[in-house]
């Protein structure tokens, strides 16, 4: 995001206690003169100098096994963070986009999901953490644009994948990747008939792009409405990496969706948005990266 934004021409504050993330994926806007970095956790108040158009909420632990470690650090992030985020926002008259999750939508008794169905969560799981923090942070942003007329986007992101992943992080695609280029063995939660759908980080960041320069308030849905099994996915992975893994299969974890697929209408009608990066090219350059 930070590159889309400078590439356009926008000076960038970018804010980040590295939890889970890394100041190398950062590393090479280092000297880029409208580029600044700053360590800090956003559930502790934040000052930033000088205006600011845009704040984007991108902060929160996003895969199972980093919120299953950090709990309460991402409810935190998505309740007092977001609050601080929102409280810059108002301060500086910006807009305010946060990104949210698919995750909204829990186990969905609903096929595909779009923005109008409230869900099926798990409010006591041990998912809830990051369900109910998004869920939450999607009310707060809600309440300041009614009490305070803040600008306001909510994205709904979907399965998104790319380079700078971390190959531990525990989502299907780095897990896949990481396995089939070590030659080990590619673990299958369930029976792999659950499924999926993967966006590349490209066409996910001009999604939130285009998102941030509407006016629609309301959760949009960005993700890549084409529907795969895990089972397929992981034939995906090994057609592209050459790999010659097995495939072992272990339980199928508490809650985990049976099926998420975007209903990307919304999207498309406001923002003239869908993705357009197909899933052989996506995989290529995400193994070149992670070679």
């Amino acid at each position: 995001m930070c590159d889309r934004l400078l590439a356009e021409g926008h000076a960038v504050v970018a804010v980040d206690n590295f939890l889970t993330g890394c100041e190398q994926n950062v590393a090479h806007l280092g000297d880029h003169p409208r580029f600044r970095l700053i360590c800090h956790d956003i559930t502790e108040p934040l000052v930033v100098e000088g205006p600011l158009d845009v704040v984007l909420n991108m902060a929160s632990p996003a895969s199972p096994k980093d919120y299953l470690q950090h709990p309460i650090a991402t409810l935190d992030v998505g309740s007092a963070g977001t609050r601080n985020m929102l409280e810059v926002a108002h301060a500086k008259s910006a807009r305010f986009l946060l990104t949210s999750t698919s995750e909204c939508y829990g186990d969905p008794l609903q096929h595909p999901q779009s923005e109008t169905y409230w869900g099926n969560v798990n409010p006591v799981g041990p998912r809830s953490c990051y369900d109910e923090s998004k869920r939450f942070a999607e009310a707060l942003t809600m309440a300041y644009h009614r009490a305070y007329a803040l600008s306001t986007n909510i994205a709904r992101i979907f399965n998104t994948y790319g380079p700078r992943m971390k190959l531990d992080d525990g989502r299907v695609v780095p897990s896949f990747l990481g396995q089939a280029l070590r030659g080990q063995a590619m673990t299958i939660f369930g029976d792999g008939s659950q499924t999926r759908s993967f966006c590349y980080v490209s066409d996910m960041v001009d999604g939130i792009y285009r998102l941030m320069l509407s006016e629609d308030c309301y959760p949009v849905n960005l993700g890549n409405p084409n529907e795969m099994t895990i089972r397929e996915f992981a034939d995906h992975v090994r057609r592209a990496t050459g790999s010659p893994s097995p495939i072992v299969y272990r339980a199928l974890p508490q809650d985990d969706p049976k099926q998420r697929r975007p209903d990307i209408s919304k999207a498309r009608r406001l923002l003239g948005w869908e993705p357009r990066v197909p899933l052989e090219e996506g995989l290529r350059l995400t193994i070149n990266s992670l070679r």
